[in-house]
């Protein structure tokens, strides 16, 4: 199998984020510093290492897991010898998600490594697992080409409260097996196939949560690589963030305030913003009889649609007894992240990307330097027996974009026989001389019949 490795500035990357991947001055503004730069690397790895000690670094290395003993070796490295982190993340699907969810990882792999000669100092590379999000639609299935080279979606049954509770709390059931074996049966029989299937067999088992399958996947895929792992809703890394969901919580209208402000600077710039700021809310998801919801706050009160209200006393006493139920939306995790793990940067995607530009304020008022971001690379893998048929018809894979009819009828012109291109054209030729005389003819007699004869010639 041959990897055709770039950084992506075309579909799925636009806007904001193509610009900035591209380096141009006008996206570089909203960001903490521009990712090209090895400067920019010094510099960021001077401020992180003002705001972790020894102290700090080890108490954020206690809540990562270390697949390997060289992982862990590691990891001791960054303690004792002032390191620092590049962390990626994605939400835990099926499997290992989407195949973006694997470039992001190699992508934090190959930066930590170039970094580490950059700044004579170790960096590992973490990936944080999304497991607190309850969009279970979203993770539920992993879609893959067959034997039969057709498109098939492996999906597992929704679990009682799918959709509303995290993910985290919602154990898989018994057809997870089946989900597997219809794997094996739509894989073709490779070299690699094997070790797979079987790999998948010992993570993905009845009573498994989607994170802990995915995550224990991809420790055995990633692991190798020097990657660690933190989970979102481990007990260690909640009581480590407290601080910034309690400030989070204090300061919500604030907050509201400084991204409307910001969205709205991104807009008159030209920049589309890709989350919106909701009116009264607050970055922070409760749990509660309803599963997982959106606070808001207004009228010295917080609550959620389903119609539930707090106090910020309620919703203190709540973080206090279960720290697992209050959790940070898509704007504020990136802080949480930064705040308690010495991250040089982060490994983003395209629409990750995008909304990372409306942070700023948010990492200003928590007193948080942000993190420098990162473009992930993408990768189009491409079979040798698919690339020796691209090579003989001369295709290039950036071509097949194009609508299959284009493509085919490309083809169709390529292959045929110089005798019969010389015919049809000069088919052609008599056509339009033909279709001449004819409008001639007609004009005199009716001239609303020349649009209809040009159009049929």
């Amino acid at each position: 199998m041959s990897v055709n490795l770039e950084i992506m500035v075309g579909r799925p990357w636009h806007g904001l984020g193509a610009a900035y991947a591209r380096g141009e001055e006008a996206a570089l503004h909203w960001y903490p510093a521009d990712w090209r730069d090895p400067d920019a690397w010094r510099a960021r790895a001077r401020v992180v290492g003002g705001q972790f000690d020894k102290d700090s670094r080890a108490r954020a290395v206690s809540v990562l897991g270390a697949p390997t003993e060289e992982v862990r070796f590691a990891l001791d490295r960054v303690i004792e010898e002032e390191g620092f982190l590049i962390t990626t993340g994605q939400q835990p699907g099926l499997f290992t998600g989407p195949l973006y969810t694997i470039y992001k990882a190699l992508s934090a792999v190959a930066l930590a490594r170039s970094l580490e000669r950059v700044l004579g100092a170790p960096v590992v590379p973490v990936f944080w697992i999304s497991s607190d999000d309850h969009d279970w639609a979203e993770v539920d299935h992993a879609d893959l080409i067959g034997v039969d080279n057709e498109l098939h979606r492996v999906q597992v049954t929704s679990p009682e409260r799918a959709g509303e509770m995290s993910l985290h709390r919602l154990p898989v059931g018994s057809d997870i097996e089946a989900a597997v074996a219809e794997m094996a049966e739509l894989l073709p029989q490779t070299e690699f196939a094997t070790r797979y299937i079987d790999l998948l067999r010992g993570c993905w088992r009845a009573g498994v949560t989607l994170p802990d399958g995915v995550r224990a996947t991809l420790e055995e895929i990633l692991g190798q690589f020097g990657m660690a792992f933190v989970d979102a809703a481990d007990p260690k890394l909640k009581a480590e963030s407290r601080g910034v969901i309690e400030y989070e919580l204090r300061s919500a209208e604030e907050h509201e305030q400084d991204l409307r402000a910001r969205a709205g600077e991104l807009h008159a710039a030209g920049w589309s913003v890709q989350v919106p700021v909701l009116p009264g809310s607050v970055n922070l998801f409760i749990e509660g009889p309803a599963g997982r919801e959106r606070l808001y706050c207004g009228d010295g009160e917080y609550r959620v649609k389903s119609g539930s209200r707090f106090s910020l006393d309620d919703v203190l006493e709540r973080l206090r007894e279960d720290p697992q139920s209050v959790s940070p939306n898509v704007l504020l995790r990136p802080v949480v992240e930064a705040a308690t793990l010495p991250t040089l940067g982060y490994v983003s995607g395209p629409a990750e990307t995008a909304y990372l530009a409306q942070l700023a304020p948010l990492f200003v008022s928590h007193g948080v330097s942000q993190p420098i971001v990162f473009p992930r690379f993408s990768a189009t893998m491409v079979e040798r027996k698919v690339g020796k048929v691209l090579e003989k018809l001369s295709l290039e894979v950036a071509g097949l974009v194009r609508p299959l009819h284009e493509i085919a009828g490309d083809l169709a012109r390529e292959d045929m026989p110089q005798g019969v291109k010389r015919s049809l054209g000069e088919i052609r030729e008599t056509l339009d001389r033909e279709g001449a005389s004819l409008v001639d003819a007609a004009l005199p007699v009716d001239p609303t019949l020349k649009g209809p004869i040009e159009h049929a010639r």
